[in-house]
């Protein structure tokens, strides 16, 4: 065989599989991103979050997840933690904004975000937080969910149990999910009937939320509680505006979308500020 065609070879299973790029400098940044093909971490330079005092009507979730980030980023012992409820009601903006408040008291704590398409991969990725035992990170996997022929939850079990080797002492897993079990309550009563032993066909994929030491749920807001998301928003942005032309123009947007949630709140708000001329 000619060097050339050898060449080509070489350069095509590069391509297959391209080696891994060396890991990025963990104090250029505050958050990461998990990427495959090659396996690398990608610097985020601005996360895109809220202040964790526009997070209204989650007050028990938001002091008991930032009680455990804090003990986390300060060394001492916490949980992993998996939020669940209601669309839109602030899941994911509070543990980016437990990661700010942890960093703004200068403690040592990154965000890493793992997509659920690349679990199968995070035995690496813990390998390369491993190697950084003066950092602390939580690696943050949002809008987690398996199918019934999803085996990816196989691999999230490697964050929770760690295995033989065990989760590195200065990792926790902090996940998102609309549903409390993960996975669709359709598909558990199906397993039931038709598995040969029902409980044992349904125990290993249920037990994986019970792997998380917090559970926090997230449910609809009242009618006061989104108004009251929206006039947290008009007073940290400076938006002026009676308060019953807010209270109507809320009351109306929420009735044109068919829901009521700490999203559409900030919706309404973007669309009032913009009406005001006032950018965000």
């Amino acid at each position: 065989m000619s060097d050339d065609a050898i060449g080509r070879i070489a350069e095509a299973l590069e391509r297959l599989a391209p080696a891994p790029q060396p890991a990025p400098d963990m104090t250029c940044a505050d958050a990461f991103i998990w990427h495959t093909a090659p396996d690398r971490l990608e610097s985020v330079a601005q996360v895109s979050r809220v202040d964790l005092g526009l997070l209204h009507g989650i007050d028990r979730s938001r002091d008991t997840l930032l009680a455990n980030t804090l003990q986390f980023a300060r060394g001492s012992a916490a949980n992993n933690a998996l939020l669940w409820g209601a669309r839109g009601m602030g899941k994911s903006s509070l543990v980016k904004a437990a990661h700010a408040a942890a960093v703004a008291e200068g403690l040592p704590l990154k965000l890493v975000e793992l997509a659920r398409e690349d679990l199968p991969s995070v035995g690496r990725l813990l390998a390369h937080l491993r190697a950084e035992p003066d950092l602390r990170f939580v690696l943050f996997c949002d809008d987690l969910s398996f199918s019934h022929d999803d085996q990816h939850y196989k691999s999230l079990k490697a964050v929770l149990d760690g295995g033989i080797e065990g989760r590195p002492a200065n990792v926790i897993l902090y996940a998102t999910s609309n549903r409390r079990h993960l996975m669709p309550r359709d598909m558990i009563e199906n397993e039931r009937s038709t598995a040969i032993n029902p409980s044992e066909a349904v125990e290993e994929k249920v037990s994986l939320s019970d792997r998380f030491g917090l559970w926090l749920g997230f449910h609809p807001c009242s009618q006061d509680e989104y108004l009251a998301m929206i006039a947290g928003y008009c007073a940290a942005y400076g938006v002026q505006i009676d308060a019953e032309t807010l209270r109507a123009e809320a009351i109306e947007w929420q009735a044109t979308r068919g829901s009521r949630s700490g999203r559409v709140a900030w919706q309404y708000f973007t669309d009032l500020a913009g009406r005001q001329g006032i950018a965000i």
